[in-house]
């Protein structure tokens, strides 16, 4: 496994032209990966017909300030392992 729970990641910028399952507030932001929440196809590529093997899909916890500019709550989003690289 690329990631384990406490390590920091960021997820990519990029707006797909297609389904994503990442959501655009969480798009380039910084978090720390909580757990492993199974392995699952990518659902950006099943949503466009395409097949998909199934990847780690990790629970990335987020401060609300660093996704929305405010907040001292926490967010957590699940997100594909080929959506996060390392921060």
């Amino acid at each position: 496994m690329r990631f384990s729970p406490g390590d920091a990641v960021r997820t990519p910028r990029a707006d797909p032209p297609h389904h994503s399952r990442l959501p655009r507030y969480a798009r380039g932001a910084v978090g720390t990966v909580v757990e492993l929440g199974g392995l699952h196809p990518l659902a950006d590529l099943r949503a466009q017909g395409l097949p998909a093997e199934p990847e780690p899909v990790w629970t990335v916890r987020f401060p609300a300030r660093e996704l929305f500019g405010q907040g001292e709550h926490f967010v957590t989003v699940d997100v594909w392992d080929s959506r996060l690289e390392q921060a």
